[in-house]
């Protein structure tokens, strides 16, 4: 009886023992099953927040992407950098020629007006001029709401107007973009011949166009041909970045193209710095057709100019039209 109890009591020690480790096995085994399960979600985390793509049964672009870092990254860009450099443009070139205009003052005509008008630009010219210039300028002032307005207007005016402005200047914006790309294309290609460089180009910059009033510069006005070197820098501005400013918006403003969110950004970043560019240069030419050049205005607005006008500021092209024969004056 003993020895059979003795075996009674080893045999339960014996399953105690197994059960124990039989827990203690499934315990081991669920913690590292959970260790593994959070292990796996932070792995799962960390791959959507570095942008990697998972499967999905819904079609197009970037479905599987959950999170987009090309994204994020382009609107830190524009928020961080393009929007404080195009307020830069917009003050800082504007302020810059407000100062040098107080300093310098206007470029007068030394010989005054002498009432003899030249035949310097076509109907056909001044109509493409003057759509390109008003789609330009409607385009940059939508622009500039749509990018500073929430810092400049925004805190000033109720939500309602605030709606208003934003999504009318959004509405114009993109209705008047497909205007400036036509003319801005027939622009380019009917003016590009005049717009080429020519060795005398390069002592008008060294001598700022004859504009300045003071100094070793007062009075000096270098060689110009029908555009002058100013006038060429801006052309090629235009055509250059008008060109990226065009394919962004196109890529921006239509959902059917589908594309990646990487090119879309890339767009957004173009679109801001050639609007940076183009803003900066219109200042310019607006500031050097207005109120620095004596003259300069009526050009764009009756297709002539003052003979004396034309004499200084663009010398080579007045004697190339009085010696072929086409020099033509107003009737008055």
């Amino acid at each position: 009886m003993l020895i059979k109890s003795l075996r009674s009591l080893f045999a339960l020690l014996v399953l105690v023992a197994g059960l124990g480790f039989a827990s203690t096995a499934m315990a081991a085994d669920e913690q590292s099953s959970q260790q593994q399960a959070q292990t796996s979600e932070a792995d799962l985390w960390r791959a959507v927040k570095s942008g990697e793509s998972g499967y999905t049964t819904a079609k197009g672009v970037e479905t599987g992407v959950l999170i987009n870092v090309a994204g994020n990254q382009g609107k830190e860009l524009r928020n961080q950098y393009l929007t404080p450099v195009m307020a830069i443009a917009v003050v800082g070139v504007f302020g810059a020629f407000v100062l040098f205009y107080l300093v310098n003052g206007p470029s007068k005509l030394h010989h005054g007006f002498s009432g003899k008008l030249v035949f310097r630009w076509s109907k056909a010219d001044l109509i493409i001029h003057w759509v390109v210039a008003i789609s330009c300028l409607i385009l940059i002032f939508t622009g500039l709401n749509i990018m500073l307005g929430k810092h400049v207007l925004q805190p000033y005016v109720s939500g309602d107007i605030w709606a208003a402005l934003i999504y009318g200047s959004k509405t114009i914006h993109d209705w008047v973009g497909p205007l400036f790309i036509v003319s801005w294309a027939v622009l380019v290609v009917k003016w590009m011949p005049d717009q080429l460089f020519k060795s005398y180009d390069l002592k008008w910059f060294m001598l700022v166009g004859g504009y300045i009033n003071f100094g070793p510069f007062k009075g000096k006005h270098p060689d110009s041909g029908f555009a002058n070197a100013g006038e060429k820098m801006w052309f090629w501005t235009l055509a250059i970045f008008g060109l990226f400013i065009s394919i962004s918006g196109i890529m921006m403003v239509l959902p059917n193209l589908d594309l990646p969110r990487e090119a879309s950004m890339a767009a957004l970043l173009v679109h801001g710095i050639s609007a940076i560019l183009i803003i900066a240069f219109t200042i310019v030419h607006i500031w050097m057709a207005t109120v620095l050049s004596e003259g300069g205005m009526e050009c764009m607005k009756s297709g002539y100019c003052d003979e004396n006008w034309a004499m200084q500021h663009h010398n080579v092209w007045y004697d190339e039209i009085k010696a072929n024969g086409t020099l033509k004056y107003r009737d008055n």
